[in-house]
């Protein structure tokens, strides 16, 4: 292997026909060590999902309708502002049902205290009990009508064999 400014090359032979790799990175690049610097973002960070206001909704929609249409500035705006044709025709559609308020961003309930979620999730649980104590109670009710049918017919079936004889 023979090391060049920032490439490798390997040369080598295969069944008669000479065999170049070439692989292009820097060898004076600094090694990845999985540490993050100070002034980098975790990558593993969990991103917040961004709201935005009614009127920021309204003044985009506004700009962006004023634009002509097929126009590359559209695509420039959405670009600058960070923002996909999908958020535009959502909006639209909520401004087309009249009201404001749909244009406003949905706020989502408080977080539940443990305890809340505790009780949430023993009383699902008390009612998949619930639900199996149910099903257990008829399969032993079928399963004893189905007892005492049989009962019955082995019993017929006895005295029938007593008359024949």
């Amino acid at each position: 292997m023979r090391q060049f400014d920032s490439e490798f090359i390997t040369t080598g032979r295969d069944w008669g026909t000479d065999i170049v790799t070439m692989t292009i990175s820097s060898t004076r690049d600094s090694v990845d060590t999985g540490l993050v610097a100070e002034n980098e973002q975790d990558p593993g960070a969990r991103a917040r999902r961004r709201t935005f206001t009614a009127e920021y909704k309204q003044r985009i929609l506004e700009e962006y309708e004023a634009l002509p249409s097929g126009s590359p500035d559209r695509g420039a705006m959405l670009r600058r502002e960070g923002l996909y044709s999908s958020h535009l025709a959502e909006w639209r559609k909520a401004r087309q049902a009249g009201t404001r308020e749909a244009l406003t961003p949905k706020t989502r309930g408080a977080k539940r205290t443990p305890e809340q979620v505790e009780v949430q999730r023993l009383r699902a649980r008390t009612q998949r009990l619930e639900a199996e104590l149910e099903r257990t109670r008829l399969a032993l009710e079928i399963t004893g009508k189905a007892h005492a049918l049989l009962e019955m017919l082995s019993e017929s079936a006895d005295t029938e064999r007593k008359f024949k004889r």
